[in-house]
């Protein structure tokens, strides 16, 4: 039977509002995409990443151009050569990922030759705000392991010191989405060190980050907005510590797996992020985020509600997906 592609925009709620240094949003607005053969179906999918000038209609767009390409029977590699890296391309290849688990009855683990995925601890983001009001998020959070804070302006000091004091037991990562500039990282970063900062992500805009290279970094620095793929892994030697591997930017599971093994070989530790968006965008990073140094899949903790069936959370463990779902 002939290979079929169907394609949904989807919309949903987000608890309150989601507010980093380049602004806020009240819904996750994703592209589902469900690739049907031989009674199978695989599904995946994907958040545009407007950061890069992506909305549902470019990306659906995308994943439309190479239609003829994905139902003639493509596979994930030679996706690889037909679409360029990018959301659109990462709910193609989650697709096909699942549909392959779904026709030969093995889970995607087994397929990538990985070890059965076990439950992960993840971050739990802190929108940018007030420092007081940063503070009460923070404080109805402390009990969680690991907290994500959005910062980012020229003078996020008072925040910094507002969430460690209300959450002192948390390791805590300090986000600025490239929200930092040359004249107050060093302020920021010796700040961060005083207060025990477990990890900076992503201080300065990507382009402008060469100065990472040249001043001291008492605290792990992460590349997020600087890393898509392995092509960029060079450029960051020296610069930054960690790096963010996140789906939408790399273009799907095949290429994130790719790239994680090059930057560990690299020495860098990795961290394990999402945009926001359900279960479904979630649960092949979980295969991604295994044994890596910071987890972030908390996308679906975020909203107003999610997927039936979604992931499990209990607290800040995330159990792997149910083939149900995923995989």
């Amino acid at each position: 039977m002939p290979r079929h592609l169907y394609l949904e925009e989807e919309r949903f709620p987000i608890a309150g509002a989601f507010t980093i240094a380049r602004g806020s949003k009240t819904e996750a607005e994703v592209i589902l995409c469900t690739l049907v053969e031989d009674r199978a179906q695989g599904r995946g999918e994907c958040v545009p990443y407007r950061r890069y000038g992506e909305t549902t209609e470019s990306v659906r767009l995308q994943i439309e151009t190479a239609r003829s390409a994905i139902e003639s029977g493509i596979d994930r590699q030679e996706l690889i050569d037909v679409m360029a890296p990018g959301a659109a391309r990462n709910a193609v290849d989650c697709a096909l990922w699942d549909l392959q688990a779904k026709q030969s009855g093995r889970s995607v683990s087994e397929l990538a030759g990985l070890t059965a995925p076990q439950p992960l601890e993840t971050a739990f983001t802190i929108s940018l705000g007030e420092p007081e009001k940063m503070a009460v998020d923070a404080r109805d959070n402390a009990w969680r392991p690991l907290l994500k804070v959005k910062v980012g302006t020229e003078d996020d000091r008072p925040r910094m010191e507002a969430v460690a004091k209300a959450a002192p037991n948390s390791r805590i990562i300090l986000d600025a989405n490239e929200g930092w500039t040359s004249s107050n990282i060093e302020m920021h970063l010796a700040e961060a060190a005083r207060l025990g900062i477990a990890l900076i992500e992503q201080p300065l805009p990507a382009g402008s980050d060469d100065m990472l290279g040249r001043i001291d970094r008492p605290v792990p620095v992460c590349a997020d907005e600087s890393v898509h793929g392995l092509d960029d892994l060079a450029d960051l030697r020296g610069r930054y510590d960690a790096i963010n591997i996140k789906l939408d930017k790399t273009g799907g599971l095949t290429a994130a797996l790719d790239l994680r093994h090059a930057a560990e070989a690299l020495g860098f530790q990795i961290m394990v992020g999402c945009m926001v968006g359900t279960s479904l965008s979630m649960a092949p990073a979980i295969l991604l985020a295994q044994g890596a140094a910071f987890v972030d899949l908390d996308g679906p903790l975020l909203l107003a509600r999610d997927r039936d069936p979604g992931l499990t959370y209990t607290g800040s463990i995330v159990s792997p997906p149910v083939s149900a779902l995923w995989g």
